[in-house]
């Protein structure tokens, strides 16, 4: 196991800045982005960007999220220990480290964590989170598969919260269909290029679901079976 070490390139303060703004406003949101700090999960090229708030490549056309809206999205998902929660899209693993934090501390009994499972359709960015994953020590908690998120993971499920962290041109339906009653689901939804909206869906115990716009967001788009033809 990698050691994690806080205060690094000014990750702490960047923390910070997102407490003082009004972003991180729990305290189980604040510690888990102190405790898997961005720079631990990037490729080397990027490790001097890590404390600057705003998305950065990670290989393959694709990008790690601003800690803005990791932090945004990690309030917007209400998450509590034990959850079950699906991440579409791991990207490098840092996102779900994140969650895994939060749902999964490890002063927690074993049987009482909750787990991520985080499914990516880019190969090399499975290989590259999975890696990321195992290294920090996140392995018992975090479950990386390679496959199309946009189809959920049904043997797995049914989860508490479902994540998305690429733009969907609708929310898809397998997703609702995995998600608990009484879940969240966090999803960004619009174009490949125009306007994207930040979503939040709560499902009802009928199997409806209750939709609220959190916001403009800019995505990468989400590919599979249920995403973008690109």
């Amino acid at each position: 196991m990698t050691e994690i070490r806080e205060g690094s390139d000014g990750w702490d303060q960047l923390v910070e800045n997102l407490v003082n703004g009004g972003v991180l406003r729990s305290p189980r949101v604040i510690r888990a982005m102190k405790q898997a700090p961005r720079y631990c999960f990037l490729p080397e090229r990027s490790i001097e960007y890590a404390s600057m708030d705003t998305p950065l490549p990670i290989g393959r056309g694709q990008t790690v999220s601003a800690p803005h809206m990791v932090a945004i999205m990690n309030e917007a998902l209400e998450l509590r220990v034990g959850h079950r929660v699906l991440e579409v899209g791991a990207g490098c693993g840092w996102h779900a480290a994140t969650i895994a934090r939060v749902v999964a501390p490890e002063e927690t009994p074993r049987t009482e964590r909750g787990h991520v499972f985080t499914v990516e359709i880019v190969p090399e960015l499975a290989k590259m989170a999975r890696g990321n994953i195992l290294r920090l020590g996140f392995g018992d908690r975090v479950t990386v598969i390679h496959g199309d998120g946009s189809l959920g993971l049904p043997d797995s499920s049914p989860y508490d919260r479902i994540l998305v962290t690429a733009a969907a041109p609708e929310v898809p339906p397998p997703l609702v269909k995995q998600l608990k009653s009484g879940g969240i689901l966090i999803i960004p939804i619009g174009g490949v290029h125009l306007f994207q909206s930040l979503t939040r869906l709560r499902k009802e115990s009928n199997g409806s679901t209750i939709e609220e716009k959190l916001g403009g967001v800019a995505f990468v788009p989400l590919v599979g079976s249920f995403g973008h033809r690109i």
